[in-house]
């Protein structure tokens, strides 16, 4: 399965604001929802710019094991993010991308009669 679409919008992710992979999942209408976008993550190539920290689990919370982990949160501490335990407040820091805006369907084009 290519996942470059899963990244382009993880890179759309602005700094201080996190999804969630079953966010990321009904974004993009992944079939398998989280578990496909926790897999997509883990493959996530590095060099690209990606931002693979700003993808939290569902409540607020880090999923990722250890030393990964604490260097995700460390890093979305630096974007502003604070932590009370081991989770954060995700209603003050989800972000979801702009519903897209459904093209008009075209209007036919009437005959004329008689001219």
């Amino acid at each position: 399965m290519a996942w470059e679409s899963i990244y382009a919008l993880v890179k759309r992710v602005p700094k201080g604001r996190v999804i969630t992979y079953g966010g990321l999942a009904r974004a993009l209408k992944l079939r398998g929802g989280a578990r496909v976008a926790g897999y997509a993550m883990a493959g996530c190539p590095q060099g690209r710019g990606i931002p693979w920290h700003r993808v939290v689990g569902a409540g607020g919370r880090i999923l990722l094991a250890e030393p990964h982990g604490s260097l995700q949160r460390q890093l979305l501490q630096g974007e502003g993010i604070e932590f009370q335990g081991n989770r954060f407040k995700l209603e003050a820091h989800e972000w979801s991308p702009p519903k897209r805006r459904k093209k008009p369907k075209p209007r036919p084009r009437r005959k004329r009669h008689g001219r």
